[in-house]
């Protein structure tokens, strides 16, 4: 199957520039100006929303390569301008584009001090994130990667919380150490490729040995595992959760986590496939303690944020998990799970946000029988608690019951040890769906049920119109995911298929845990890479 080389309409530029060129509008509008930022700030996302929603119905789930290919000079020692989308980012791609002007709504009653910047922050951010997805040059990933921690720094440190300082510094200085590993391990592979070409394309036929890539990636990785986070690099999250304002939280556990679960599939893995099956069954361990680490400690929680912020460290392990399982079941649930993740999670710290905004208290203790005076509100809490904890017909259920699935089936198919540490991780981690419904319903019940102890929560106003649609956009997606979840796997299906062609047998081979003779995999073996993973550019054919 070619790929159409044909110009095409940069729908990918102009759904990242959208909101760029709305933040450069409110560059020149007075700062007193406030419902004049709000508005250009929301239409800007929305914009971006509608013109990626042509990259939705132009997208051909039938090749497994970058589609809507842009390619341009930039600079000129082998760095481009190229961008392009596959089944493995569109789905994070649309979910960016969707939850930005959710957020931006969310925020009109919130956010009263410094609204310009504020603004102007976001849409910076939201141009960042989609920028990091589209890249398909390593620098030009790298330069998106580094400036989205600027404006997300600023959103926790100038709107945040009483310890916001401590809390974004925090959040800078973890990601920051990762990336500039990750920094080196680019330099490293231009090099070594020739010093001609940062293009990710390029860098996957580059021929590395064992012990390259075992380095390569631990410097990538580690980048990754910070921004995921992955246990026991989580310790940056429940503070800048707690600290950052509801959009912050929600854009953070929404997006900007799947940035580092995303940068493992896209990167980790496809480039260093026989030092991701070497890491691979640590990396499964460290997840499924995650998930019961996060999920033990969110049940230890008084503040319903910071119980949410907890949450979000299980329900990553679950992605990691079935990421290094490396069957299509698995791989598919975690793509989809990052988004199931961004919906739910993104929808729970909105839900934080409504309570805080009428009792200005996060404590679980100041609330209990507020179901009375705010039906809506209890609805919206129900059902997406429901999903949160993976109830059958939400989309919790489809992700976690794939990964799941996926990882059992790829225990069964292994031999020897690392065949039962697979099925003992498998069962492992199931405990963790237990354990999320047991928290997140205590958390319910001494919310929503029971008498109203405090005369503060006897008259609270229930959600409002723009609260409600905000929340129930995302109720919709939901459903709609956990009852017709075809649509989006059809679309990551290819793409996944490709990558478990080239990577798999190689990962497989060095996964094995009592393989011990550290032996390198002939440089040969690069060249693997090429077929079918590869995507043209220049007319190539990609199967």
């Amino acid at each position: 199957m070619g790929i159409d080389t044909r110009a095409v309409t940069p729908f990918l530029t102009m759904t990242m520039l959208l909101p760029l060129v709305g933040a450069l509008l409110l560059a020149m509008i007075p700062a007193d100006r406030a419902r004049a930022h709000r508005g250009i700030s929301l239409v800007a996302s929305i914009g971006a929303f509608l013109v990626s929603l042509s990259i939705w119905t132009n997208f051909n789930p039938a090749l497994a390569g970058f589609q809507l290919v842009e390619d341009h000079a930039w600079l000129a020692f082998g760095a481009r301008y190229t961008v392009g989308v596959d089944g493995i980012s569109l789905l994070l791609v649309m979910l960016t584009t969707l939850l930005t002007p959710l957020t931006i709504l969310s925020t009109f009653g919130a956010i009263k001090q410094r609204t310009r910047e504020f603004h102007i922050a976001m849409l910076v951010l939201e141009t960042c994130m989609l920028g990091t997805l589209l890249a398909m040059d390593m620098l030009l990933f790298f330069v998106f990667w580094e400036i989205m921690l600027v404006p997300m720094f600023l959103i926790i440190g100038v709107w945040g919380g009483e310890r916001r300082i401590y809390a974004a510094v925090k959040f800078f200085l973890y990601t920051t150490i990762g990336s500039v590993l990750m920094f080196v391990g680019i330099l490293y592979m231009y090099l070594q490729g020739g010093g001609t070409s940062f293009a990710y394309l390029d860098a996957l036929k580059t021929g590395l040995d064992l012990r390259e890539q075992l380095w390569l990636f631990a410097a990538f990785g580690l980048a990754f595992a910070i921004k995921v986070p992955l246990f026991p690099f989580h310790t940056w999250l429940p503070d800048a959760h707690v600290e950052a304002p509801t959009a912050g939280s929600v854009i953070l556990a929404g997006v900007l986590l799947k940035m580092g679960t995303y940068g493992f599939l896209r990167f980790a893995i496809p480039l260093f496939p026989d030092a991701a099956g070497t890491f691979g069954l640590p990396i499964m361990l460290l997840a499924v303690v995650g998930v019961i680490y996060g999920s033990l400690v969110a049940w230890a929680q008084d503040d319903v944020k910071k119980l949410v912020a907890y949450s979000s460290v299980a329900h990553l392990g679950f992605v990691m998990l079935g990421m290094f399982a490396m069957t299509a079941e698995a791989v598919q649930g975690s793509i989809l799970q990052m988004v199931n993740h961004g919906i739910s999670t993104g929808a729970l710290f909105l839900l934080v946000g409504v309570l805080y905004e009428r009792r200005h208290t996060r404590l679980i203790a100041a609330y209990g029988g507020i179901a009375k005076p705010m039906k809506v509100f209890a609805f919206f809490m129900v059902v997406i608690t429901l999903s949160s904890i993976g109830l059958p017909g939400t989309n919790g259920f489809i992700g976690e019951f794939l990964i799941l699935a996926g990882t059992f089936r790829e225990a069964l198919a292994t031999p020897g040890d690392a065949g039962i540490a697979m099925m003992v991780l498998g069962v492992l981690a199931s405990t963790g769906i237990v354990l999320g419904a047991i928290y997140m319903l205590t958390m319910v019940r001494k919310v929503l049920f029971g008498p109203i102890t405090h005369a503060e929560n006897e008259h609270l106003q229930d959600v409002t119109f723009r609260e409600g649609f905000v929340l129930g956009t995302l109720v919709v997606l939901v459903f709609w995911i956990g009852l017709f979840p075809n649509p989006f796997l059809s679309r990551t299906s290819a793409s996944v298929n490709a990558l478990l062609e080239t990577c798999k047998s190689r990962m497989v081979q060095h996964r094995l845990i009592s393989q011990a003779d550290g032996q390198a995999s002939p440089q040969a073996d690069g060249l693997a890479y090429e077929r079918p993973y590869r995507v043209a550019l220049h007319g190539e054919v990609a199967e």
